[in-house]
């Protein structure tokens, strides 16, 4: 049976993921570290489905109508923090809906509520108020979302836990996966070697690297790593 995308994220953090990002030579595209999870071990992975906030929760109902299972709900606030654009009665239709989580660039409120839903939420944090305020509805709103500096669109994965939240382009998701992989058994191998006496720097060669360094000062440790790694010690 073929794995789904989710299948194989479900065991990559995020920070395995950034590291398959940073080898594949791809944009990190994380969301800033102020967006947390409502609940530490909260944890979400699935396509986005973008939507920007005007004021009134109907939007979301709309987004809604049609979304695939396992989607994200990316909602773009502008990462205002006078307001709360989302509560439990929204969070209570995703889930029915059969979405994945929901990423706020922005507020929520009831936070209790929410704790009791048990639905993956992350967002800036919360507020008591909802908006009191009603602005023009753009042309694209249920097409792209911004989270921080990143433009998240439908061609967009998110993964989000505990670590934060990170954007993945879909046409490049195989070989960010494979990279992330990768870069998780290089890393069990190096913790287990740890637990049994072996000091990360001994694996590593560091002093291979500081003596390499001394002779040329642009050689970097990210360079070492990659050299040992292709030569298979790493």
């Amino acid at each position: 049976m073929n794995e789904t995308p989710i299948d194989r994220l479900s065991n990559l953090t995020t920070p395995h993921l950034a590291d398959g990002c940073l080898r594949t030579n791809l944009p990190i595209r994380c969301a800033p570290a102020g967006l947390r999870p409502l609940v530490g071990n909260m944890r979400c992975a699935g396509r986005a489905r973008p939507v920007r906030h005007v004021g009134s929760i109907d939007i979301f109902f709309e987004s809604l109508q049609g979304a695939a299972p396992g989607e994200v709900l990316v909602i773009d606030n502008g990462g205002r923090l006078d307001e709360a654009c989302i509560g439990d009665i929204v969070a209570l239709e995703a889930k029915a809906e059969g979405m994945a989580g929901i990423v706020i660039w922005g507020l929520h409120r009831d936070s209790q509520e929410l704790s009791e839903i048990g639905f993956p939420v992350f967002s800036l944090g919360a507020l008591p108020t909802g908006p009191q305020r009603l602005d023009a509805r753009p042309a694209d709103i249920v097409c792209r979302a911004t989270v921080g500096a990143h433009v998240v669109t439908s061609g967009d994965f998110v993964v989000a836990d505990a670590n934060g939240v990170l954007f993945l382009p879909e046409d490049r998701l195989d070989d960010i996966i494979a990279a992330a992989v990768a870069a998780r058994e290089t890393e069990g191998r190096q913790l287990r070697a740890m637990r049994t006496g072996r000091s990360y720097r001994s694996q590593v060669r560091f002093s291979e690297y500081l003596s390499r360094r001394e002779r040329d000062a642009g050689y970097g440790f990210r360079q070492h790593l990659k050299d040992i790694e292709a030569a298979g010690e790493a």
